[in-house]
């Protein structure tokens, strides 16, 4: 149970901190970490085409990469490294080497537009780009315009034979590979309180940021949230995780993919099974082949899960998986049921996190808990090491147990601020060290901490607030409805009307009015939608959150089209 002390309602995990050993990321994650049985043990393997690296070889080629920065590439300690690529064998490798050449990782969407790549280049101040010869193309027009250093490095695989030379004015990423770096030592001292990674904010709710992220922000976050108890495990404990296979699937730039599929799987000597992207046949198949027993999700997958006759095709009485963590985005308790019955034996845990405190906040699985111990709906306990108080939004008072307000959170997780905009770090870390969060939530007298809604995304209709993953949650339950979102449309007398903008299962024949009845009939009258759109697919990012914002701009134009043409 959450403690409490006066004069703020201030909340702690009951369970003591894991000691931070004084090390760097790479050394914690790998290269000090693996015993001489271990060697020979798959590290990373490929779903795509079975492309595999043991712990013994990973170990070898982040010491090549990191040499190979320094001297071929010049990258020198703090250069920051832009990674454009999507999940493959060799992704977390090129970050560890990036970090032990003493160099600053970011990861960029490869799917994200031009513009937006560009921008973060430069913001960023990349001194190299790490790519492939699929994206090559978007950074190539940037290396003329750019005060910066701009190295293209192909990611293919050096055992690959087939692939096609590199774009002129690139490096490839196999001379990195092949470079000798079994002397390497960092030339300069790393320390704990360096920048290791620049990971970007999402941009659904505002300007895409760069998160400044130290290697102490890592491994706090790291030693606190892994699945098995504190460091040093002990030899059964390593033993129990021979058996750990984790799905990469989720996409590796973002800080869950990062740390929380990363940096846990490889610590604790895992198999991590890479996919470069999402489909639900790969996905299964992946799961079946590899006998996964955990991946982490997001909610949009989860749903597809439940309700797509694809999952038919399989024999799921194969399946080894014991868990899943979903996490990015609120998850639907009715889709959460649906997913236990048609995935029995398969317990699926919600976790909290965000990129600006350095990944995991709360879980259903923290050191010491036993498993499944939170309640259904909660997004679980605050993990150790972490504090965490409850805002009144209109007093910005501090709240007792089971009222709901702002989440703000405090810990050596905690980014060190957002780079180059001390206005938004200002805004968002108070002068207490006390990290706000945006998002609405309460904790009730057991621990358990529940998500109600982002503060930014309330629909204001009339005075009162409406949650979109409220209306979100009742809408998918609907047995012919396949997705849906709820984005706020401005009204002149209401300030604001909830909207909805739905998916429709194959052979639905919904109406409006249908959505309208459905919905009004299990919420207060304020919340009721009051229009509705049908649309062929919900937009997500890459990390499981719907982008509202782009629902809401397409609707906008076309009711403004509409409204022209009766005039």
């Amino acid at each position: 149970m959450a403690s409490l002390s006066e004069p703020e309602h201030i909340f702690r995990s009951s369970l003591p901190a894991a000691a931070i050993p004084n090390v760097t990321v790479p050394e914690y994650i790998l290269l000090n970490a693996i015993r001489p049985e271990d060697e020979h043990r798959v590290a990373v393997v490929d779903a795509s085409d079975e492309r595999q690296y043991t712990y013994g070889q990973t170990r070898i080629l982040v010491k090549n990469v990191a040499a190979g920065l320094r001297n071929l590439l010049g990258i020198r300690k703090g250069d920051v490294v832009f990674v454009l690529l999507p999940n493959t064998a060799e992704y977390f490798i090129l970050v560890l080497g990036i970090m032990w050449a003493g160099g600053v990782y970011s990861g960029g969407n490869p799917y994200a537009h031009p513009g937006e790549i560009e921008k973060q280049i430069q913001d960023s101040e990349a001194k190299v780009v790490v790519t492939d010869s699929t994206y090559f193309e978007k950074v190539k027009q940037f290396a003329h315009q750019l005060p910066i250093l701009l190295t293209p490095v192909s990611s293919a695989a050096p055992t690959d034979k087939s692939v096609t030379p590199n774009p002129e004015g690139s490096t490839s990423v196999q001379r990195l590979l092949e470079y000798d770096g079994s002397e390497y030592v960092p030339p300069e001292p790393i320390s704990q309180d360096d920048l290791c990674a620049l990971p970007y904010s999402s941009g659904t709710t505002g300007l895409s940021k760069g998160v400044k992220l130290t290697h102490r922000n890592l491994l706090a976050n790291t030693t606190r949230t892994c699945p098995i108890p504190a460091v040093p495990p002990t030899p059964a404990q390593l033993a129990s995780v021979k058996r750990y296979v984790v799905l990469g699937l989720l996409p590796f730039f973002h800080i869950y993919g990062t740390t929380g599929i990363c940096c846990s799987t490889m610590r604790y000597q895992g198999t991590l099974v890479v996919l470069p992207r999402y489909d639900l046949r790969l996905m299964l198949a992946a799961l079946i082949k590899y006998e996964v027993t955990f991946t982490p999700l997001v909610p949009p997958i989860i749903l597809q899960m439940v309700k797509s006759p694809i999952v038919n095709e399989f024999d799921l009485s194969k399946l080894k998986l014991e868990g899943v963590m979903t996490a990015a985005a609120p998850l639907p308790p009715d889709i959460q049921k649906a997913f236990e019955a048609r995935f029995p034996g398969v317990e699926l845990r919600q976790a909290y996190g965000l990129t600006e405190y350095s990944c995991i906040t709360l879980s259903h699985v923290p050191l010491g808990y036993p498993r499944g111990n939170a309640k259904k709906g909660s997004v679980g306990f605050l993990i150790p090491g972490t504090e965490m108080k409850i805002l009144d939004p209109d007093t910005g008072k501090s709240l007792p147990a089971n009222r709901a307000g702002e989440i703000c959170v405090r810990g050596e997780s905690t980014m060190n601020g957002y780079f180059k905009n001390e206005e938004a770090t200002a805004a968002t870390i108070d002068e207490q060290g006390w990290l706000h969060t945006g998002d609405v939530g309460y904790i009730d007298d057991d621990g358990d901490v529940f998500i109600v809604e982002r503060a930014k995304e309330l629909i204001k209709y009339k005075g009162f607030q409406v949650p979109p993953a409220e209306l979100e949650a009742i809408l998918v339950a609907h047995p012919l409805i396949a997705d849906a979102a709820v984005i706020p449309i401005p009204d002149d007398e209401a300030g604001e009307l909830p909207a909805a903008c739905v998916v429709l299962a194959p052979n639905s024949h919904l109406n409006e009015e249908d959505v309208i009845r459905y919905v009004g009939a299990k919420v207060a009258s304020y919340k009721k939608v009051r229009h509705v759109e049908f649309v062929s697919s919900i937009p997500k990012s890459l990390s499981g959150k719907t982008l509202r914002r782009v629902l809401k701009d397409d609707i906008l134009k076309r009711l403004k089209k509409t409204e022209n043409q009766l005039i």
